[in-house]
């Protein structure tokens, strides 16, 4: 009978291994992705992490700590982004990297139960260079490493009964700021006279963005806090949130958000982020109409 306990589940691979095989023959390749391998150990182990198995190109580890389970990706990420070894014609070699909290099933060194396979499923949604974890890992971490998480999607899980709130980690100091389209004099000027509350309006409703409450969600998924229905409205469509005194929207769709800002012309925003100022509107999806369904109001006050 198997031990049953809570731990952190990471898993890393290496990213277009099967290429480097073709690039470099292999014994080079082979050679190349061992010291990813290696590394990967290296970081796990001096975070007070288990290797549990390498696959291929690939580790799965398990931590006691959320926290140290997210120090040691960001440890492999580093690591294998500075190894001058690990350096092709073609760039860098990445890793990406998935994480999960939740029970598991200990024997014969080995870890079983669905919070493996949710782990599994977060490192298929990672890119390169990226550490991708759950709500429920999130929801194990201090306040360090919450402070640096941000929520990018919702996806299916197979075997789960609900979608899966999904989150990325930004593991670099310089990505910790959210990346702006306004021009640096404009968000000097931000911070300095930087209002109190946003207040945003649709579909007859009012909601707040303050000290108190830091971030909404908006989209057609029933979990978010605006919910707005369309065609054209992804499940997770954007996020806008209070970051070092500043309203940030943070575009996570398909197709993208339409902000006319009062006395401006329109931009259309996909994948970015962008700090409201003033009022306006914003059209998920599509061009904002006024008390459209589609479409959210939006006024910084002091």
């Amino acid at each position: 009978m198997g031990l049953e306990r809570e731990l952190a589940i990471l898993f890393a691979d290496v990213v277009g291994s099967t290429r480097l095989y073709e690039q470099l023959g292999d014994k080079r390749a082979s050679e190349t992705v061992g010291l990813c391998i290696r590394l990967m150990r290296q970081a796990t182990e001096e975070f007070r992490g288990t290797v549990i198995k390498t696959m291929g190109d690939e580790v799965m580890s398990t931590f006691v700590s959320a926290d140290d389970a997210l120090s040691a990706a960001a440890e492999m990420q580093h690591s294998i982004g500075e190894q001058s070894l690990l350096s092709m014609p073609d760039g860098q070699v990445a890793i990406r990297i998935g994480c999960h909290f939740g029970p598991v099933v200990i024997e014969h060194r080995d870890v079983f139960g669905a919070a493996v396979a949710t782990a599994n499923r977060m490192t298929s949604q990672a890119k390169p260079g990226q550490i991708i974890t759950t709500a429920a890992m999130v929801a194990q971490l201090g306040s360090s490493w919450r402070s640096a998480v941000r929520q990018v999607d919702l996806t299916a899980i197979k075997g789960a009964s609900a979608e899966v709130m999904v989150y990325e980690v930004f593991w670099q100091e310089e990505q910790e700021d959210v990346t702006s389209m306004l021009r640096p004099l404009v968000l000097t000027q931000a911070v300095r006279h930087s209002p109190s509350r946003l207040v945003l309006r649709a579909n007859g409703r009012e909601y707040l963005v303050d000290a108190r409450q830091s971030a909404v969600t908006a989209g057609r998924a029933d979990d978010n806090d605006l919910v707005l229905k369309g065609n054209l409205v992804s499940r997770l469509h954007a996020r806008i949130e209070l970051a070092r005194s500043r309203f940030v929207l943070i575009d996570q769709s398909t197709n993208g958000c339409f902000i006319l800002p009062t006395g401006s012309a329109e931009m259309f925003l996909r994948r970015d982020s962008f700090v409201l100022q003033g009022s306006g509107v914003i059209g998920l999806g599509q061009s904002p109409e006024t008390g459209g369904p589609q479409t959210l109001e939006y006024s910084c006050e002091e």
